[in-house]
């Protein structure tokens, strides 16, 4: 056979074929061969982008201008005010519980019975969630309060609102009970912000250290 016979057979090493009507080329997978890597990755034949540069370490989101990528206190109230309506109902629900079957244990197992401490555990769950409900509100009330009048979100606002909140809901046992109080919730807010912040509190005590 003739040379440009054996360029335009399939399978062939040459330039020939179907290609070279269309004034294309063909390369071989020799040719190919030679497209440089960045390191043990390929970069993609389609969108020529280096794959590594696809993985991202920390989550992204997008956020409206001026937003903070964490919760303020205005987000955070809904599921405070909810967890302590909750946890009140659950506390209240195995109180009253042990006291429907403390009250009743001279009585056999009997319908009067279990409709005694039927009522017993849904006014204790009733009251204990309504309570709780309350000083939830109230605390996330004047959290969002300060929050906004102050302009900045610190311990300060935790341990305000809370001693606020500890006043405001003994208010109707005269001055006594204001204070009263007031000391609850300062101790309560100021032992949560010492809670929060213990890490931070132990690291730079231990940093002075050396």
């Amino acid at each position: 056979s003739s040379p440009d016979m054996d360029n335009n057979a399939p399978g062939s090493g040459g330039k020939g074929g179907f290609g070279s009507l269309f004034g294309g080329s063909e390369y071989s997978n020799t040719e190919l061969a030679g497209v440089p890597l960045t390191g043990m990755s390929p970069l993609s034949p389609y969108l020529n982008v280096d794959p590594r540069y696809l993985v991202q370490d920390t989550d992204e989101f997008i956020l409206p201008t001026g937003a903070s990528k964490t919760r303020g206190r205005f987000e955070l109230a809904f599921f405070t005010i909810g967890g302590c309506c909750i946890t009140g109902a659950a506390f209240g629900t195995v109180n009253g519980l042990r006291m429907g079957l403390k009250d009743t244990r001279e009585m056999g197992w009997t319908k009067p019975r279990n409709v005694q401490i039927l009522n017993m555990v849904t006014r204790q769950g009733a009251s204990w969630a309504n309570t709780l409900g309350s000083v939830a509100l109230l605390y996330s009330v004047f959290g969002v309060a300060i929050e906004k009048a102050r302009g900045a979100e610190d311990d300060i606002n935790t341990v305000a609102a809370g001693t606020l909140t500890g006043m405001l809901f003994k208010s109707t046992g005269g001055l006594k009970g204001v204070a009263r109080g007031g000391l609850v919730g300062l101790a309560l807010s100021g032992a949560y912000a010492l809670y929060s912040n213990w890490d931070h509190i132990r690291g730079g005590s231990s940093s002075s250290l050396y």
